[in-house]
């Protein structure tokens, strides 16, 4: 087994915690451009931590993205250093909760989340949008743990007439605890890279090759 490599753990916590909309900032500089896969950052109002924007085109259907997405068990496939996913509360096939726990080396102790995903669709443009905001409670608190409070992501998912979806995502996350945001923000740019190359393995997997799903307009 290789080392464990400290740069993509922490690179890994910033994009696998993800969680709060982001969607209004304008300011967008391109970070990095690596295999049609192209990460912006931006900066948030009374924050040190930039928030993060990613964009790629995959040859998937709405319902193959939308199915990965809220496949939440098989989440750590994709999501770098995951310990563990696990739906807390399902209210619908479009609206669920879950709980996840992400690794960092020691001494710096895991994080965990609660987060309330949400999938809705414009029936016009067929755009969808997943939401995923960190939520207090619902699970009580480890203190072995550093409960991350202040997230949120947009998965939004655009169908083209070529075919594919075009997929942008933006992330804005306070890790809390002592990791210093010059770090989080270093190397920022470089593990939303590695997970949309995950995702475009997922999409091709038996599981959701020929997904439908009812609540989505293809």
């Amino acid at each position: 087994m290789p080392p464990v490599s400290y740069k993509a753990l922490f690179l890994s916590l910033l994009f696998s915690l993800t969680h709060l909309l982001v969607s209004a900032q304008s300011d967008w500089k391109l970070s990095s451009d690596n295999d049609g896969i192209k990460v912006y950052t931006s900066l948030v109002p009374d924050s040190k931590i930039k928030a993060i924007k990613v964009e790629c085109e995959y040859k998937a259907t709405l319902s193959q993205f939308v199915a990965v997405l809220m496949d939440i068990k098989n989440s750590p496939e994709w999501l770098y250093h995951t310990k563990f996913c696990r739906v807390v509360k399902e209210v619908s096939p479009q609206e669920l909760y879950y709980y996840s726990e992400v690794t960092l080396p020691w001494p710096a102790e895991n994080r965990d989340f609660v987060s309330h995903l949400t999938v809705s669709q414009n029936p016009e443009t067929k755009v969808i949008l997943v939401n995923g905001p960190a939520v207090p409670g619902i699970v009580p608190v480890n203190k072995n743990l550093v409960r991350v409070s202040h997230s949120g992501s947009v998965w939004e998912i655009t169908p083209l007439s070529n075919g594919n979806i075009r997929v942008k995502y933006t992330l804005h996350v306070d890790p809390g605890g002592e990791l210093p945001a010059w770090l989080i923000n270093m190397f920022g740019t470089e593990a939303p890279i590695q997970i949309f190359k995950n995702l475009r393995i997922e999409l091709q997997k038996p599981v959701y090759k020929n997904e439908v799903l009812p609540f989505i307009q293809n």
